[in-house]
């Protein structure tokens, strides 16, 4: 069949606009229960897209017509772009970089997490912190129990529906990040790394420690660093950070922090205000020139250098040099040293370039990202005195398109529980779960502080009673449950992904009707000693993937 003249392209041409478009929109977005409509709808817009394909062959770029239709596509692109960004999720996410000075933690942190914000919830709570006490005998008790900043801030968040996803130490440096129940199956291949620099690389007062994830399919990285000190050792702090960035997760089949869709960078950067003497600098600070003292920052004036810092990005420093401080006081160093004003407290991020990001064709519009980020705020908090350093935040949007919409396993509770008898789990796995005979289904209070914090467990292969393709059936004890009862969550927990795969909605367990012994026998609580504990080491040789 002939191609159609051009005179036959104008006249098809003149028949599409926008709102023809838009029509086929509204049509295709009517409810469900007008299906043979929103067809019809479908069809007319197939339609008048198969019009504009014959238009576009037969229109020359000296045609008068060529810059209507052109700007008609454009408004098309706009308009499907709008939409796909109205299917984009929103993430809160709330960043702290703090050097503690080997200090306890202060009594109150509501202001620091913005804990009474009357702003969106947040959703994931990053704290990175610097010279944390690791004298040897606090360093040990660590390493065998939770410090006592992961225990506080377990405790401050826990209440508030919040669990501890991961955490790392390098000695001093500390990495603990938060997130609400609700995301908790669509975060995925958590992995942590550190490296030290500190003595030529052997020892970790200085270094960097990260934490990488998928968030809803997107890779995000963590780096929580502590650099060099000092004016004069600029170019150490560079090169150390390029260590770091070089040897994070190196020989792991994970991509490098640079090849995170989304990079997070900071902590004690230690960057001083060059050239400048402190009257100076002091002054500029009293009178609230800040902006003088900008310029001669030495990261903003690596980042214009230094090619492998230039597309890191920063807010705005609206905020008083953090560093240093008379403890206890909002008042410079008065001691003999007198050290110099200084930002060394930072927070940078890094978005992967469109150019870069691997996506599927035709996923995301061409002129976006896959992935955005927006700083909300970034501010010093001014009346923590417990260290020589003030604490820095940054809050965070980030949108993004859901790579991964569903969860790995379904599971809830059957029937009303009761501590009176044995219950039951219901579950069913996606098939893309690369289940093991390790994993487990725990039973925790809904203000459960990390995923060790269960009450109970059941293996899901060793106490499955039924099974049906993917829909299975696991049996609890009543024994193993608590006899006060209350309301609780069940978590799946995958031991090849290392990570909770599925979360109930909470529940009630209703408590015993009989009076319950204050002074429980040891050998009547082993309902918290199950044997083949999760966490323990086991014989691997007893279970094998599936």
């Amino acid at each position: 069949m002939a191609s159609p003249s051009s005179e036959d392209a104008f006249q098809h041409c003149q028949g599409l606009s926008l709102s023809d478009l838009e029509s086929g929109a509204s049509l295709r977005s009517r409810s469900a229960s007008l299906s043979s409509t929103g067809s019809s709808g479908r069809l007319q817009l197939r339609h008048r897209v198969a019009q504009l394909m014959a238009c576009v062959e037969d229109i020359s770029s000296d045609d008068e017509i060529h810059e209507e239709v052109s700007r008609t596509l454009d408004e098309a692109f706009l308009i499907w772009g709008k939409k796909l960004k109205d299917k984009w999720q929103e993430f809160r996410l709330h960043l702290v970089t703090w050097n503690v000075g080997t200090a306890s933690p202060p009594p109150d942190v509501t202001s620091l997490l913005q804990l009474n914000s009357m702003g969106p919830t947040t959703d994931m709570y990053v704290i990175g912190l610097q010279e944390v006490n690791s004298k040897i005998t606090n360093f040990l008790s660590d390493l065998a129990f939770d410090d006592p900043w992961s225990i506080f801030f377990m405790t401050v968040l826990s209440p508030l529906g919040y669990i501890k996803l991961s955490s790392v130490r390098l000695q001093g440096l500390l990495l603990l990040i938060f997130v609400k129940h609700v995301h908790l199956p669509f975060i995925r291949d958590i992995h942590t790394h550190y490296t030290r620099t500190g003595l030529y690389g052997y020892w970790g007062n200085k270094g960097g420690v990260s934490v990488r994830m998928s968030l809803y399919g997107h890779t995000i990285c963590f780096m929580n660093c502590h650099l060099p000190a000092h004016m004069e050792n600029t170019e150490q702090r560079l090169d150390d950070f390029e260590k770091i960035l070089e040897t994070q997760f190196e020989g792991e089949d994970i991509p490098s922090p640079l090849d995170h869709e989304l990079l997070f960078w900071f902590g004690d950067l230690n960057f001083r205000i060059a050239d400048y003497g402190i009257h100076f600098i002091r002054e500029s600070i009293n009178n609230k020139r800040l902006s003088l003292l900008w310029e001669k920052d030495q990261l903003n004036m690596a980042k214009k250098r230094e090619a492998f810092l230039k597309e890191f990005k920063e807010g705005p420093l609206q905020f008083k040099p953090t560093y240093k401080f008379d403890l206890d006081s909002e008042v410079y160093d008065t001691s003999e040293k007198k050290r110099k004003p200084a930002w060394t407290d930072r927070i940078l991020w890094k978005v992967k370039n469109l150019g870069e990001v691997a996506s599927k064709e035709g996923e995301f519009p061409e002129e976006e990202n896959p992935i955005s980020v927006t700083l909300n705020n970034y501010l010093s908090h001014m009346s923590y005195g417990i260290s020589d350093h003030k604490p820095v935040t940054g809050t965070f949007k980030l949108e993004m398109k859901p790579l991964v919409s569903d969860p790995l396993v379904m599971l809830n509770p059957e029937g009303e529980w009761s501590v009176e008898h044995d219950v039951l789990i219901h579950y069913s796995a996606a098939p893309e779960l690369p289940s093991s005979a390790w994993d487990w289904i725990g039973l925790f209070q809904v203000t459960f502080k990390h995923v060790k914090d269960y009450v109970t467990y059941a293996w899901v292969e060793d106490d499955e009673i039924s099974s049906n393709g993917n829909s299975k059936q696991v049996y609890m004890s009543a024994s193993e449950i608590p006899k006060t009862g209350g309301e609780f969550l069940l978590c799946y927990y995958s031991n090849n992904l290392q990570s909770i795969v599925g979360i109930s909605e909470p529940f009630q367990i209703q408590p015993s009707q009989t009076p319950i012994e204050k002074d429980v026998p040891e050998e009547e609580s082993s309902w918290r000693q199950k044997p083949d504990n999760p966490e323990s080491d086991g014989d691997s040789e007893n279970r094998k993937d599936i």
